[in-house]
């Protein structure tokens, strides 16, 4: 459910006995979400934070390659069902592309160009959607609603990062168009493990179900089983 070392019981029996966290389980045609799974967020090989900010700045180092691990994993399920998978990702900067972001963050609009290079060990595959996106949420003006509408997908499993932007705004986008949402706990990243942790409580409460890839892929595989039932 998130929340690990940085969540207090207070908190926790607050939320409880408000109600939320309830989970609203899987449907019947899952999706795979990879967000933003390239090099600039998680550099070209393993490194500590600190090392890996050399390399990109926006890079969430060691933190993105032990879940791109866990995201290869997810990655082969869909592969062998033939469930969609779409990658929502960020697209070269250009000048005009600064707007409140690059205020923000200055850094963002310096990446070299082999950054945005989808890490090999999840790369796409050519039966695969690409989606590039100029915001945080992959549905923010891009047609991804209508990709997944057309593939009659109900549920989303979202993947990569980071967990407090990207990833999160494009949950609980998800959840207002009533998708179904499941968060892989160790398959998103960020750059701080307490937003990671926070965030990850708090889309558990209300936007999605939150799980290890260890807990969904039991999940997945029963789904796939009663698709090849019918």
């Amino acid at each position: 459910m998130g929340g690990a070392g940085v969540i207090d019981e207070t908190t926790r029996r607050r939320y409880e006995l408000a109600g939320f966290g309830r989970p609203a389980g899987l449907g019947t045609r899952p999706a795979l979400l990879i967000i933003d799974v390239q090099y600039r967020t998680v550099g070209t090989r393993p490194q500590p934070f600190e090392e890996a900010t050399k390399e990109f700045t926006t890079s969430c180092g060691q933190a993105g390659w032990d879940a791109v691990g866990r995201i290869s994993t997810l990655l082969g399920v869909f592969r062998d069902t033939g469930w969609p998978v779409l990658y929502p990702h960020v697209a070269p900067k250009r000048s005009y592309d600064a707007g409140r972001l690059g205020a923000k963050v200055p850094g963002i609009m310096d990446i070299p160009e082999h950054g945005y290079d989808f890490v090999q060990e999840v790369a796409p595959a050519d039966v695969d959607v690409l989606l590039p996106k100029r915001h945080p949420s992959a549905f923010f003006g891009t047609p991804l609603t209508s990709y997944l509408v057309e593939a009659g997908v109900d549920t989303l499993v979202v993947a990569g990062c980071t967990t407090s932007g990207c990833v999160r705004s494009s949950v609980t986008d998800a959840f207002s168009l009533n998708f179904r949402v499941a968060v892989p706990s160790d398959a998103v990243y960020d750059r701080s493990p307490v937003v990671h942790e926070a965030n990850l409580f708090d889309m558990a409460q209300k936007y999605a179900d939150v799980s290890t890839t260890a807990e969904l892929l039991p999940r997945l595989a029963e789904l796939r089983t009663r698709g090849t039932d019918r």
